[in-house]
């Protein structure tokens, strides 16, 4: 399985040939969104951001798809020339593409009415572009510490004002990845090394005991660690680090992405007027 956000700003480049009829490798620009089909449950491709002409002339985004690339060293190359792009590849994957939807950085909730936060990342098939996972989070220093909820793709309700809709049950996930988590494995670990060193007797149950309280406080040690640099990077990405964050000018592509989700139900779904917002809130 791939995650999209290990794609996300990655370059992404064109095979060309050159002068001396050897081939090499044009930039088109960064990887922005992934687009999913109208059902949900399907990555079709990523929207490509190009560089402005001269620093200035903004150039609209291309459009590759899932199925035409290959992930290199150096970001991402198109595998089917023309084919991998645009019109080509809609036409070629037979997408209905004003219908089709963005995920990442909607807000989700269940059909019941329980919101759970919003999509950061996405696991998916890279060989058909089938979703598999949903990682939902808050995208700021709680997600570092408890982790994320990791929605199945069959929980997926569908999409109403805004909202990814999913299962009742989702509601009920457990938290995963989170350094507080490996903070109390750790803890858990060094209480069973005590455990069984009591059970021993003597200087093998006292060594024991110590190695546990070490480790224990290594736990706790990195977790602090982890806060204080997980506020850095929050405060970095949003530039205003004593006022909440908005999807404004400074803002981060996160909380851009969350603005937009949350227009999207007043506005339809209609993906190019999608696009249009998005870009107006990332400015």
């Amino acid at each position: 399985m791939l995650r999209v956000g290990k794609l996300y700003r990655l370059h992404v480049y064109d095979k060309k040939e050159g002068r001396s009829g050897k081939e090499k490798l044009k930039s088109l620009g960064r990887v922005h969104m992934t687009v999913f089909a109208p059902d949900g449950r399907h990555v079709v491709g990523f929207t490509i951001t190009q560089p402005d002409i001269a620093g200035m002339v903004k150039r609209p985004d291309l459009f590759i798809a899932y199925d035409a690339f290959e992930v290199g060293e150096r970001g991402l190359v198109a595998t089917k020339g023309k084919e991998s792009f645009d019109d080509a590849a809609r036409k070629r994957l037979g997408i209905a593409w004003d219908s089709c939807i963005i995920w990442c950085g909607m807000d989700a909730k269940t059909t019941d009415g329980k919101e759970l936060g919003y999509i950061d990342d996405v696991a998916f098939d890279p060989a058909t572009g089938e979703a598999q996972t949903f990682y939902v989070g808050d995208g700021g220093l709680s997600q570092k510490l408890v982790g994320t909820v990791e929605i199945p793709v069959s929980m997926l309700r569908g999409y109403k004002k805004g909202f990814m809709l999913v299962d009742p049950a989702a509601a009920e996930l457990a938290l995963n990845g989170g350094l507080a988590a490996k903070a109390g494995e750790d803890f858990a670990k060094a209480k069973v090394a005590s455990k069984e060193g009591a059970a021993k007797a003597g200087k093998a149950a006292t060594e024991a005991v110590d190695k546990g309280s070490h480790e224990l406080g290594r736990a706790i040690s990195r977790t602090a660690k982890a806060m204080e640099e997980s506020k850095e990077e929050f405060e970095k990405a949003s530039g205003t680090p004593k006022k909440k964050p908005s999807a404004k000018k400074g803002a981060s592509s996160q909380e851009a992405a969350r603005a937009v989700g949350k227009q999207l139900g007043k506005m339809g779904s209609m993906f190019g007027s999608f696009m249009d917002e998005y870009k107006k809130a990332s400015k």
